[in-house]
């Protein structure tokens, strides 16, 4: 087996640049949805853009223009929803993101012209990416690492103790709607990979490892983006030497890395994720 065969081809140059791009910002993001244990957000987000996706194809708009607003709507609504709370988060999330699933299956049904669009959007169309897609995603990792370091200790600060962080002068708020959007821009550049069913597992999956290796929220900024980068170029290569789907490869990998690192990291390993889970 030739590892580099797939290298001659332009249309696996751009799905591997897309899948190693959006490895590493889904690491990148996944760190603080993680931490904030916003995992359940990351999944209810992708379903919510979906319904966007398939009204965007349905009225033949931009992709990125209708299920991008969608999305952001969708991230700002659950924000203002669980912050009232008599609601609480998942609740909020279970309504509106299902709802816009729903609908976006209804489109679906109703209009067999949008019928493929919506198919790629929920498996994912890596193989199909241009050289504008690239572009796109490298841009969303350019601006997901300026808000990052820009507003590194308000973020850093509302992440672990946001009643303190609101007290201290930290507007918890808008640190909220700004991960909100930051995580509704990752997943609508990068669900083309994985696609909707899976693009969560791609935003959780190297953040936890991550986790597992060290304690130290900078080291994990860091860690978690090379592992997810790693898990995106790998996986397309074995996804082309094997015949399988790019998006459940990589998805693949990241899953077997996880076992792994669990295994070999032990008692420590096993604390950070029951720590992660309540």
């Amino acid at each position: 087996m030739n590892f580099f065969e797939p290298f001659q081809f332009e249309f696996f140059r751009n799905g591997l640049a897309v899948s190693v791009l959006a490895g590493a910002i889904c690491g990148l993001v996944g760190v603080f949805v993680v931490l904030r244990h916003l995992s359940y957000i990351g999944h209810g987000l992708s379903h919510s853009i979906f319904g966007g996706a398939a009204a965007s194809a349905v009225l033949s708009v931009n992709f990125y223009i209708g299920a991008g607003l969608w999305g952001l709507l969708s991230a700002l609504m659950i924000g203002r929803v669980a912050r009232r709370g008599r609601i609480g988060s998942d609740a909020a999330i279970g309504v509106i993101t299902t709802g816009s699933f729903a609908l976006g299956l209804a489109l679906s049904n109703m209009f067999g012209q949008a019928k493929r669009s919506i198919e790629a959007v929920l498996f994912g169309s890596v193989l199909g990416v241009s050289a504008i897609d690239v572009v796109a995603v490298a841009v969303v990792g350019i601006g997901a690492v300026a808000v990052i370091v820009t507003q590194y200790r308000p973020l850093l600060f509302a992440t672990f103790d946001p009643e303190v962080a609101d007290v201290s002068g930290v507007r918890v708020p808008r640190m909220e709607a700004l991960l909100m959007m930051m995580l509704a821009a990752t997943v609508l550049f990068t669900m083309q990979v994985v696609g909707v069913l899976l693009i969560s597992a791609l935003l959780v999956t190297p953040a936890v490892i991550a986790r597992m290796l060290t304690n130290s929220f900078a080291r994990m900024l860091f860690i978690s983006p090379l592992i997810g980068s790693m898990c995106g170029l790998f996986g397309m290569v074995l996804s082309y030497h094997l015949d399988i789907s790019p998006g459940a490869t990589i998805i693949l990998v990241a899953s077997v890395l996880f076992v792994a690192v669990y295994a070999v990291t032990g008692r420590r390993g096993r604390s950070a994720v029951v720590g992660l889970v309540h």
